[in-house]
């Protein structure tokens, strides 16, 4: 009997060109590409040279010379970055702006986020390509589970983007840890086209622990849980008094009635608000911002930290800071009735809300109340209470602001926010949506006001210097095509001639849907529409605010960008050199980043939550509307607790479905079933899966 050879043609193929792939340019002969993969026998050598032929015959390889081999290279290698990956491949996009498809087979293990050199081969646009080398990994390390067969030992990485397995080599493993959250570095990943190597770098715990899931969710989006003690050390070490001469050297407001107004747990206070009637009867208010910058020092200790983090992460239980706490809920917090250091944006107003002058100073100030939302707007409502004048105040103006943002182009969407009621152990005893009070929105038109006035004083006052913008750029076209094809079904429009128009339109849609029932179809269709807002030196204004220039200036508590903002603009007013060794490109790409690692852990903690909390309702029916359409199924978000789960497609019809990427929608063949965005359903709850992070529904109506 002939004895079979040890690689199909199928992998022999796949084996050939990913040798030659590594070496673009390089010719090969059947007998350099035998000795690479350890071949030896004449029969298996045949074999190469019959693969070679066909790789060939279908265009991939080309016979530079007589028996050499040299890749098929349309165009030349070129650099860019993975914008999508999952168990399909992944997408590039390249420098030149071309996106290109890549089979997982070639993709060497690249993830989103990492730097590669890729070769397009078919030359048009989202072309089907390789990647002929990983320039640079934006990831290493992972969280997610073990799994043992017949001793052989695989990682799972928690992150559906993570489209391989990572083979452990440690034998030792005992079957107990398969139950365990772990923490695994790659090691290796350039094994063949098998899989990348790695190792245990830590056991976490217990997978169904609230502490691991937490933990974990933080380590997987880069985000140290806790501080090491020098900087510990270092931030106990700052001075807490403040001299004499730093006093005389700011404008003192200790004397100008001053309020916080945050939520019922904040314990950072970044923000101030000040009223002061004037003799003409206008108001001057003023919105006093922690000077952090006077206590952390560039390229200290404490500022690298800062900048590593790029921002404090907000979950369910729990704020993982920017800076230590001694900083963050103390020293630099605007807490009631001590003086504290700030930058101060102070206007004076009329009771039209026009701004007839501003200033930008360092200040001392003397927080005197420290209100919560729920208070302050009880204060409003009764008119009565602490501050109760100057709140009815500066929320009536607060009101006119919002209507002229509107006017001028400012998109005015209104998300529900997702909050637990959490027992002793920090386990969910119930879910509810937050109530956006007209003092959520009190705080953050003045908010938005000093912001915007900051950019514009530096773009008009220091147009020859860098700067950090919060950026927002214009919708895309093809998704605000697709938005118009959709909301006609429903006899909407939106007049997309230019930017204004379209903002305009928006806003004009956002408000006849307002108690429609495709309001929440419509809602996440536009909103979908809309560019990521981002840090940026190169300003482009902010779409979604109407802004022509905007920055972040009011949170350098918990937002780096912040702090550089406040430095720049110190460098300017102080008339100090301008500190040209900021690498303000690097700090925006880094921080618009870790912005959205943070956002992921937040929406990955309250998944959590929400999964162990629809635990215990296994059988229960709730209302809800489709999320999200899929060829796999549906996702429903549930009206009482905006929980979300997927009915797979199994569960929803016998038919066959077919997927409208463009509708977002399911029908089947005969038209006579269709499930489209934003329907409402009535589903079952089925299973909710905590180790798996999966909740799955059945459909009833």
């Amino acid at each position: 009997m002939k004895k079979k050879s040890r690689l199909s043609k199928k992998k022999l193929k796949g084996a050939l060109l990913e040798i030659i792939r590594q070496s673009p340019g390089k010719k090969f002969n059947y007998k350099q590409l035998s000795k690479s993969l350890r071949i030896k026998k004449i029969g298996e050598r045949l074999l190469v040279t019959e693969a070679l032929y066909e790789l060939r015959d279908e265009g991939l390889l080309n016979e530079a010379s007589r028996g050499s081999y040299a890749l098929v290279n349309k165009n030349k290698p070129s650099t860019g970055v993975v914008i999508s990956s999952n168990r399909g491949g992944v997408i590039v996009k390249t420098e030149e702006g071309l996106e290109i498809d890549v089979d997982k087979k070639e993709s060497m293990f690249a993830l989103k986020g990492d730097q590669v050199e890729i070769i397009n081969f078919i030359g048009k646009k989202k072309s089907k390509g390789f990647i002929s080398r990983v320039l640079l990994r934006k990831k290493l390390s992972f969280v997610g589970k073990i799994q043992i067969n017949n001793n052989v030992c695989f990682f799972i990485a928690d992150d559906y983007r993570v489209y391989f397995d990572v083979f452990i080599r440690n034998t030792k493993l005992k079957s107990s840890i398969k139950k365990k959250q772990v923490h695994v570095k790659v090691t290796n990943w350039n094994c063949n086209n098998k899989n990348p190597e790695g190792e245990i770098i830590e056991v976490l715990g217990d997978i169904n622990d609230l502490d691991v899931a937490i933990n974990s969710i933080l380590i997987d989006g880069g985000f140290a849980n806790k501080f090491n003690s020098k900087i510990e050390k270092a931030a106990a070490g700052i001075s807490k008094e403040i001299s004499s001469s730093e006093i005389k050297s700011r404008l003192d407001l200790r004397r100008t009635p001053t309020f916080t107004i945050d939520p019922n747990d904040a314990k950072d206070f970044d923000d101030a608000i000040s009223v002061l009637k004037l003799p003409n009867n206008n108001l001057e208010i003023g919105v006093h911002i922690a000077d952090v910058g006077h206590y952390i020092k560039k390229d200290d200790i404490i500022d690298k930290e800062a900048l590593k983090r790029g921002t404090s992460v907000y979950l369910v239980d729990r704020v993982i800071p920017m800076l230590p706490e001694v900083l963050s809920n103390d020293l630099c917090s605007l807490k009631p009735k001590v003086d504290r250091l700030c930058f101060s944006v102070i206007f004076e107003i009329n009771n039209r809300a026009e701004i007839l002058n501003y200033k930008i100073s360092k200040s001392i100030i003397h927080s005197n109340k420290r209100f919560t939302y729920k208070e302050a707007q009880d204060n409003i409502d009764n008119a009565s209470g602490e501050y109760h004048q100057e709140l009815i105040d500066i929320n009536n103006l607060a009101k006119i602001f919002r209507k002229k943002r509107k006017e001028e182009g400012s998109i005015n969407f209104e998300r529900e926010e997702t909050k637990f009621l959490l027992d002793k152990d920090n386990n969910p005893i119930d879910v509810y949506t937050k109530e956006s009070l007209d003092t959520n929105k009190l705080i953050e038109e003045y908010m938005l006001l000093a912001n915007k006035a900051v950019a514009k004083h530096i773009n008009e006052k220091m147009n020859n210097y860098s700067f950090i913008y919060r950026v927002h750029d214009i919708p895309d076209k093809e998704k605000i095509s697709d938005l118009k094809n959709i909301i006609k079904k429903y006899k909407y429009s939106i007049n997309d001639d230019n930017p204004k128009s379209l903002s305009k339109s928006l806003n004009e849609l956002l408000d006849k849907i307002h108690d429609k029932p495709e309001k929440s179809l419509i809602e996440t269709l536009v909103l979908r529409s809309m560019a990521k807002a981002k840090y940026a030196t190169k300003n482009v204004g902010h779409y979604g605010l109407g802004f022509n220039y905007y920055s972040h200036f009011t949170s350098p508590i918990r937002r780096y960008p912040d702090l550089i903002v406040h430095r720049l603009i110190n460098s300017f007013i102080s008339k100090e050199n301008y500190d040209i060794s900021l690498d303000l490109d690097y700090i925006s790409k880094h921080c618009s980043e870790m912005e959205k690692s943070a956002a992921i852990a937040e929406r990955d903690s309250i998944k959590f939550m929400q999964i162990k909390f629809l635990n215990s309702k296994i059988g229960q029916e709730f209302s809800g509307v489709i999320s999200g359409v899929t060829e796999w199924g549906l996702y429903v978000e549930l009206d009482k607790n905006k929980c979300e789960g997927l009915v797979k497609i199994n569960q929803i019809s016998k038919n066959y479905l077919v997927f409208d990427k463009k509708t977002h929608s399911l029908t089947s063949t005969s038209k006579e079933i269709k499930y489209q965005l934003g329907q409402k359903v009535l589903v079952k709850i089925l299973k909710a899966d905590i180790e798996k992070k999966q909740v799955d529904f059945s459909l009833i109506a």
